[in-house]
């Protein structure tokens, strides 16, 4: 069968999707990447066909017109109307038609440059299958338009799909002519300009790839999820050579992710004192660090190594406890070893991953506020001296490796695809 994935141009989304994508390509299907003219490089460095669809050009310039303190304010924990997911008592009708309304801007500002070139070239190539990413609404008009049968690939927590599920409830108790959907009427105007008409499957898929343990994630009850082991995909990495040793000391890994420098204007919490607090231990210390963060430093503790990256799936299993910021990637890569993790949280589904994982046990959780350099320290004195975090740890490997691997869920997408194919061209 023939599949196309839709992605919004943003790097660290696209990696989320690439080892499914190969799935598919080594079960012999054909695979294709539609995306921003700024992912192609992304997308074909991965080995990778790359459709580029949409309008040249830097797709974040608006960015650069917004005011960074805003920037900052929308970075803490999760916006409207998805912040339903992680407090369900915020789930008013007036707040979410709200947050919908603010979120479809957003949205179509995203997607607009890119769904009449998607659609035609969906038109022309005929996919069976479209995978799309949550932020990307152009993949499900796209397949709609040629009767496709279309999934989302998520990359974290299910927030899309809880606060929809929460959004339709409330709007089924308002009255008829109260009942505004800012999502629907969009998605309404695109399918119908294509030949369509909105139905409820372009706001969640006719099914949901999920990539993270039951353990980890929040769902919407009436949706259908498919759930496939998350397998780690950086782009180019090389092992380097004091990777290869043996750790002679228990291992400490840190690490705040890519994205808060990439994206964002830093890590929100004070590396230096946590490299201070630990600098006592008899421990080894590796922190992956931006060049820019290390600039700020005033002193590197002699039982710490500084390298701006590092694989982290090399990283993980050599390491006695891993600190990272409890981004799902980072997050899923350590779950897969019997690993400890203290996780410091703070920006978009964060806060939620990092407080089930401590629920269950395999780690303890801050958010960055405070993660003073005292807190950090008791805590990773804690996960490196309480067997039961490792003995978690490993109950959390053993959940992940359990779950199906993307090549094993191939024959379901391709029973999911006749399925929902066969019904959408009726």
């Amino acid at each position: 069968m023939r599949v196309l994935f839709a992605t919004s141009p943003h790097k660290s989304v696209f990696q989320y999707m690439v080892p499914m994508a190969w799935a598919l390509r080594t079960a012999g299907h054909e695979v294709r990447f539609a995306s921003r003219h700024a992912l192609t490089e992304t997308i074909t460095q991965a080995g990778l066909t790359a459709v580029p669809v949409g309008r040249r050009g830097n797709p974040f310039r608006l960015l650069d017109m917004v005011d960074p303190q805003v920037i900052a304010d929308a970075r803490v924990g999760l916006p409207t109307p998805w912040d339903v997911t992680e407090d369900p008592a915020r789930a008013t009708w007036a707040g979410l038609l709200d947050g919908y309304r603010l979120a479809v801007g957003s949205l179509r500002e995203d997607n607009f440059p890119v769904i009449g070139d998607l659609v035609a070239y969906a038109r022309y190539w005929r996919p069976d299958l479209v995978i799309w990413e949550p932020f990307c609404y152009a993949g499900p008009v796209a397949a709609e338009a040629v009767g496709a049968a279309h999934a989302r690939l998520l990359f974290g927590v299910d927030v899309f799909g809880v606060a929809r599920e929460h959004f339709l409830r409330l709007k089924e108790r308002q009255p008829e002519d109260g009942r505004e959907d800012p999502l629907a009427e969009w998605l309404g105007g695109y399918a119908r300009k294509h030949g369509g008409e909105f139905t409820e499957s372009m706001t969640t898929g006719h099914f949901t790839i999920d990539q993270f343990p039951a353990s980890l994630q929040t769902e919407a009850p009436g949706l259908a999820y498919e759930r496939a082991q998350f397998i780690p995909y950086g782009g180019p990495a090389v092992v380097p050579d004091w990777l290869r040793r043996v750790p002679e000391r228990p291992r400490v890994g840190i690490t705040m992710g890519l994205t808060a420098t990439d994206v964002y204007s830093g890590y929100t919490v004070d590396t230096q004192g946590v490299l201070d607090s630990l600098a006592d231990l008899d421990i080894e210390v590796v922190a992956t660090i931006a060049d820019e963060e290390k600039a700020k430093l005033r002193r590197i503790p002699g039982n710490a190594r500084l390298v701006p990256y590092v694989p982290l799936h090399a990283l993980a299993p050599t390491c006695d406890v891993v600190v990272h910021h409890a981004g799902a990637a980072t997050l899923a890569t350590v779950a897969r070893h019997p690993v400890p993790h203290l996780s410091l949280h703070y920006h978009w589904d964060q806060p939620i991953l990092a407080r089930k994982l401590a629920a269950q046990g395999a780690g303890l959780e801050l958010h960055t506020g405070e993660a003073t350099g005292r807190a950090v320290r008791e805590r990773v004195v804690r996960l490196l001296t309480e067997p039961s975090f490792r003995e978690r740890a490993a109950a959390l490997r053993d959940e992940t490796l359990a779950l199906p691997t993307p090549n094993q869920l191939v024959p379901r997408l391709e029973e999911l695809t006749a399925r929902h194919r066969r019904a959408t061209t009726v």
